[in-house]
């Protein structure tokens, strides 16, 4: 224990909080088994967590939250940089002596009546390089229990804490108990939340919410937002993505990373099960939602997922869709906000055809089908361990990371943009990127089917300003001796009818194998006015009736809808103005031109012999 060499450091400072807050005890958190269980049972005799069936779920829990705190909260979320331009024009800004004030207030005698628990922990692999460190305070065993399973935590990790270099996270649920009064099961302050980053003191004050993002300060507060401050500083990049290993029948293991915004079937793409058709093709997950990608000494990208666990949306997750995250779940869960059998398993929509009998909604109220609301929320998740994943790859704990060799980005977009297609070069991939865009959806904020561009799927998690962080992607690949090639892919075009024309899921390896093979110097494509396309024939079609006609349909560009998205990039533009890359400008110029140019519908042309 004693080898700490932050431990006087930190002693100090988790007194100061102690006192401060006014916690009744505390809690150093030493990240055992032993613990884990204790707290899940003090939660349950609290009247939080519902043992869940241990036949059908072994050591799994369920809980249900507050109605107001079911999601990130991005209106309170706020980047408190000494200067208002380093935060930029898509985040919320707050001077820090400010924002400290309001904190102070809101904070004095914060967790009264609790216990103050001390999170030590690590993103990624323990010891590696590539891995950094935090400490989180918290006055609540529900994030205690989750961050067991969503980071390496507790005493191992002590060692490794250097003075002055761990991310500080300060929580609390911000409702202090007076003498006697009864705990609620989710204590949380309904009215009054704030998620502040501090990004120059590498500190983040989350207060008011014990919900997901808002309260597992590894998560997206400290994985994405202090995390790409740092890799901005130090040349690395902290990215909303998943990383996958695609492996041919040759063996040969290709990395890729990805990035989607929320609910474009991100988890279920990490993943992927192929069709019993590609046989030999296998696909491995190394994360689901976070990746940190560093140089290598050999010019290569080298990545780790930060994560040790999966915080997954749960509703459309089952055997069809994602058979992977069904067995991921099976033992040593946490459900939040799912609906739960009368014989204690969980339940949610899209899990089954025929909803139970019997449900408690997740109000915890018995369940009326008739009402027409769901029994589970929208944004309900599942915690669960990595190593659980059956598809979990080899090298997902390498201290090194793994090779990273492609780049792609997708959205959902109902029209517009193609099933696949490989941008021109590494300057067309990182405007691809920053252009992206995706229609609204319950896990994020705002009018529903609404286009929302969402710049590398990071608008609600960069930590400085989007100009810098676009100029910080085209500066990292210049450097690069064999850059990553960088495609787009949507798995949502849909037909006249409004029915989605592409089957999705487990098919999406057709695409995912173009991708890999183009890579490798391997398969084909032809140039389209927005970048490299594959032919008809460039997709191994095995075991999939779907048509040449049907190919055309998700792969056209047509002229005026693909006029219109370019102009609409300019709404964009205009808000990083200051720093909007200049190469963008003449981008845009270029590929207007290429569609101006082109027939009213761009299609892949047949060849004459």
């Amino acid at each position: 224990m004693e080898t700490a060499p932050a431990r006087a450091e930190l002693e100090t400072w988790v007194k100061q909080m102690a006192s401060f807050c006014e916690a009744s005890k505390v809690h150093w958190c030493d990240g055992s088994k032993e613990e884990y269980d204790s707290l899940c049972q003090l939660l349950v005799d609290k009247g939080t967590y519902i043992k869940l069936n241990p036949e059908k779920r072994p050591n799994s829990y369920a809980c249900f939250s507050d109605p107001s705190d079911v999601a990130r909260v991005e209106d309170k979320t706020f980047i408190c940089s000494l200067r208002k331009e380093d935060a930029g024009p898509t985040n919320n800004w707050m001077e820090p002596v400010a924002m400290k004030k309001k904190l102070q207030d809101l904070m004095q005698g914060c967790m009264k009546g609790r216990t103050l628990y001390v999170i030590p922990f690590c993103m990624g692999p323990l010891g590696s390089p590539l891995s950094r460190y935090g400490v989180q305070i918290t006055d609540s065993e529900y994030v205690v229990t989750n961050m067991r399973i969503m980071t390496r935590m507790g005493a191992e990790v002590l060692p490794y804490l250097q003075k002055k270099s761990y991310v500080k996270c300060m929580h609390t649920v911000g409702a202090p108990l007076e003498g006697g009064q009864a705990d609620s099961s989710w204590p949380c302050n309904p009215d009054v939340k704030y998620i502040s980053h501090f990004p120059e003191e590498r500190l983040i004050i989350s207060y008011g919410s014990g919900y997901g993002g808002n309260a597992l300060m590894g998560k997206k507060c400290f994985a994405l937002r202090i995390a790409s401050v740092m890799g901005r500083e130090e040349g690395w990049l902290a990215e909303h993505m998943l990383i996958m290993g695609v492996e041919s029948p040759d063996k040969k293991k290709t990395y890729v990373a990805a990035a989607f915004p929320s609910a474009c079937g991100k988890t279920n793409f990490a993943m992927l099960i192929p069709p019993k058709e590609f046989d030999g093709w296998k696909v491995t997950t190394v994360g689901d939602d976070i990746a940190w990608i560093h140089k290598g000494n050999d010019g290569g990208l080298y990545a780790i997922n930060p994560e040790a666990g999966y915080f997954g949306v749960a509703p459309g997750t089952n055997y069809k869709t994602n058979p992977n995250a069904m067995e991921s779940i099976k033992a040593n869960t946490i459900f939040t906000n799912v609906a739960i059998t009368p014989d204690k398993d969980v339940w949610w929509e899209g899990l089954t055809k025929e909803v139970p009998e019997g449900l408690t909604d997740w109000h915890g109220k018995p369940f009326d089908p008739a009402a027409g609301k769901p029994a589970a929320h929208p944004n309900s998740r599942f915690t669960a361990p990595a190593y659980q994943n059956p598809a979990i790859d080899s090298d997902w704990d390498n201290p090194n990371g793994v090779h990273i060799e492609g780049f792609i980005f997708g959205g959902r977009r109902s029209t517009g943009v193609p099933l696949v297609y490989q941008s021109f070069n590494w300057n067309f991939g990182v405007y691809l990127a920053t252009t992206m865009g995706s229609e609204m959806t319950a896990a994020a904020f705002g009018e529903i089917g609404k286009v929302r561009r969402d710049p590398f799927a990071m608008l609600p998690f960069m930590g400085y300003h989007i100009g810098d962080y676009v100029n910080h992607w085209l500066q990292f690949g210049r450097d690069l001796p064999n850059a990553p090639r960088i495609f787009g892919v949507n798995w949502f075009r849909k037909d006249e009818n409004g029915q989605f024309i592409w089957p999705g899921f487990g098919d999406n390896i057709r695409p995912l194998k173009w991708i890999v093979e183009r890579i490798r110097g391997n398969s084909s494509s032809v140039e389209s006015p927005i970048g490299w396309m594959p032919r008809y024939e460039d997709i191994d079609w095995t075991g999939l009736d779907f048509s040449k006609e049907e190919f055309a349909k998700i792969m056209t560009v047509d002229r005026e809808p693909g006029k219109q998205e370019l102009l609409s990039h300019e709404e964009l533009f205009e808000r990083m103005y200051d720093k909007l890359p200049k190469e963008f400008f003449f981008m845009r110029e270029l590929l207007l031109s290429a569609l101006w140019r082109s027939p009213e519908h761009w299609g892949l042309q047949p060849e004459r012999h």
